[in-house]
């Protein structure tokens, strides 16, 4: 049986409108492409230490970037080192100059190292803006004994715009 033109174009028509759609790749694999150099290059621009949400820190203007150490947190209830909990505050005594602990903790840290610098270990102590300077200062003279005598206080960086 022959076919009209107009049944042939009408055909036609339905042939080219009516095939199944490819997926085009170039496109998406440009875009991951470029996403995976952005976040490479990012990526090691942050300095991020870790805080818990009860541990409110003071604000700095300091321009400096936070240095990765040893972190010790003075919590409302306990002390922790790189997270783990070292020591209770209702279990120092105020008449101790040092925390047991605590001092337990940073002697084991500091046996894994094969040779101390001269200038000491360093260590990170996050505190909230409202602990006790005594707890403080106990906290800070104990890391001292234990030759992590390059103590840094985390502080909260202002944000700037501009």
């Amino acid at each position: 049986m022959r076919t009209s033109r107009k049944a042939k174009r009408i055909g036609r028509h339905y042939g080219r409108m009516h095939k199944p759609g490819g997926l085009n790749l170039v496109s998406l694999m440009d875009i991951f492409t470029i996403l995976v150099f952005f976040l490479m290059v990012n990526s090691s621009d942050v300095k991020v230490m870790q805080n818990t949400a009860d541990v409110p820190l003071p604000n700095s203007t300091a321009q400096q970037e936070a240095v990765e150490s040893l972190t010790v947190q003075v919590t409302g209830s306990a002390i922790l080192v790189q997270g783990s909990e070292v020591a209770r505050l209702d279990g120092i005594e105020t008449s101790d100059t040092f925390i047991a602990g605590l001092s337990e903790e940073l002697t084991w840290r500091r046996n894994r190292w094969s040779e101390i610098p001269e200038e000491g270990l360093e260590v990170t102590i996050m505190a909230g803006r409202d602990t006790d300077y005594r707890l403080l200062r106990k906290v800070m003279q104990t890391c001292v004994d234990e030759q992590y005598r390059q103590v840094r206080l985390a502080v909260e960086g202002e944000v700037r715009n501009g």
